[in-house]
């Protein structure tokens, strides 16, 4: 059984080498540009990983949506997240899909949790291959009590509004930000990893269109532990990217219709709920092309 730390132990020491990734978040550096000397390294284990029949379907929704990021809309790309090669499967295979998907690949800022940064200087490394804005996540402070927990508050409060000012800065001007609405992997002995956090609905509110995409097959499964520990295997990974959605229809349908079903109940996570149930029927069906193929 190959882990990522030894599966890629000679690129991990030259992706180390190379680095320049901070490894402290601060309200200074939230916006981190691609390091594009790192992105080889990425798209060679991608590469290495992949079976034969991987693609990305629905490229022409995405094109779409790019175009109305050129004329000045906000646009959001919602993922679904099952491990740390996600991200580097989407822009991989967007680029080799031919039509505008290196542009469209080139155009994405992803949101980030800072551990992503912080918890591992080989993590760090690799995602800084990506544009991205890095934010202090809810549940980090939950886990924490007394004067740490104060003081990480503080923390948290300067990272966000500095995170949301650069969104604000970023989001019309022909980018594509990217979001994992469940905000972490999931981790199959913990259903909680599979639902939404409640600030999506923050993030389709301040947005105009969205792309959802569903992601079916896995290359890296997740572990409990450490990062590097996540089991490399070879798999055919299918991407569906559904067509460009009007955020604001969209919340407004489901928050009215929370209103009617559960009146008083949390509309915010309702509108997280909605957008993984969406996803999941995505990739049900997503889910018998790729058995069917496979077969």
């Amino acid at each position: 059984m190959e882990t990522l730390n030894t599966a890629f132990k000679d690129i991990i020491k030259e992706v180390i080498r190379l680095s320049k990734s901070p490894d402290i978040v601060t309200g200074e550096n939230v916006y981190q540009e691609a390091d594009r000397n790192i992105l080889p390294y990425l798209d060679q284990m991608i590469e290495s990983v992949l079976l034969p029949g991987s693609r990305l379907s629905g490229l022409e929704n995405l094109e779409e949506l790019y175009t109305r990021a050129l004329s000045g809309h906000s646009c959001l790309l919602l993922l679904e997240h099952y491990s740390n090669f996600d991200l580097s499967l989407f822009t991989y295979l967007a680029r080799k899909a031919g039509g505008r998907g290196e542009q469209i690949a080139n155009s994405i800022i992803a949101i980030a949790g800072m551990k992503l940064n912080e918890a591992n200087p080989v993590v760090s490394a690799f995602a800084s291959a990506y544009t991205r804005i890095v934010i202090y996540p809810s549940r980090s402070i939950k886990e924490l009590e007394g004067e740490v927990r104060a003081t990480e508050i503080a923390r948290s409060n300067a990272i966000n509004r500095a995170a949301m000012k650069a969104l604000t800065d970023h989001k019309d001007k022909g980018r594509l930000v990217l979001i994992f609405p469940s905000g972490t992997r999931f981790r199959p002995w913990d259903p909680s990893s599979g639902r939404g956090v409640r600030e999506v609905d923050s993030y389709i509110k301040s947005f105009d269109y969205m792309c959802l995409v569903a992601v079916n097959g896995n290359c890296l499964k997740v572990r409990e532990g450490d990062m590097l520990d996540d089991v490399v295997e070879k798999d055919v990974v299918l991407l569906s990217a559904g067509p460009p959605l009007p955020c604001r229809e969209f919340r407004d349908r489901i928050r009215a219709e929370t209103e009617v079903a559960s009146p008083g109940a949390d509309k915010k996570q309702a509108v997280a709920d909605a957008i993984m149930a969406e996803l999941l029927k995505m990739h049900d069906e997503a889910e018998k092309i790729r058995s069917k193929n496979l077969g």
